[in-house]
């Protein structure tokens, strides 16, 4: 029986060799998976980086000719003269600009007149009368990718007028 106790340790101690061994691999293993998965996440976003950054010059013609398709749209609407049929027909490239923006992330800015002035979604064009602070006419429409504004609209902000400031005449004082 004493020949088989050094035989068993021997295999016990080759045992957790192994064990040992095994675990090690395993955690490398490990190890390699998350800094694969890392790198494909990060080989992801880059990608995604480069085609965003492409699509800028796209984007842009896109956003003049919305712009352009939706003046002349908005020039033949009820104009004396105008022609509704060609108003129509600019209102669809339009929308069908609009579409292809969509397409490529760039959604239209819900923007409309009594909004709050946000210096963040808005660029003011000029001011107007009206409330102070409050988007009195949109210009051009903003786009924007998720939370990222990718263009801000265009706005007419509106601006109270002071009389006191608006009087040149300095006030006498009676006395």
């Amino acid at each position: 029986m004493s020949d088989n106790t050094p035989v068993a340790a021997v295999l016990d101690r080759l045992t957790e060799e192994i064990k040992v061994k095994f675990k090690n691999d395993m955690e490398r293993a490990n190890h390699r998976e998350e800094i694969i998965d890392r790198l494909f996440e990060e080989n992801k976003a880059l990608r995604h980086g480069l085609l965003q950054e492409a699509l800028t010059p796209v984007r842009s013609g896109l956003y003049r000719l919305y712009d352009l398709a939706g003046r002349e749209a908005a020039r033949h609407h009820g104009a004396p003269g105008g022609d509704e049929h060609l108003a129509s027909l600019f209102d669809a490239i339009a929308a069908e600009v609009a579409e292809v923006l969509a397409r490529t992330g760039a959604e239209l800015l819900d923007v409309s007149p009594g909004d709050p002035y946000d210096s963040a979604r808005h660029r003011a064009t000029r001011t107007g009368p009206g409330p102070e602070g409050q988007v009195m006419a949109v210009v051009a429409a903003g786009f924007h990718l998720g939370e990222r504004v990718l263009r801000k609209a265009d706005v007419v902000v509106g601006k109270s007028v002071d009389d006191r400031q608006e009087s040149s005449e300095p006030q006498r004082k009676d006395g």
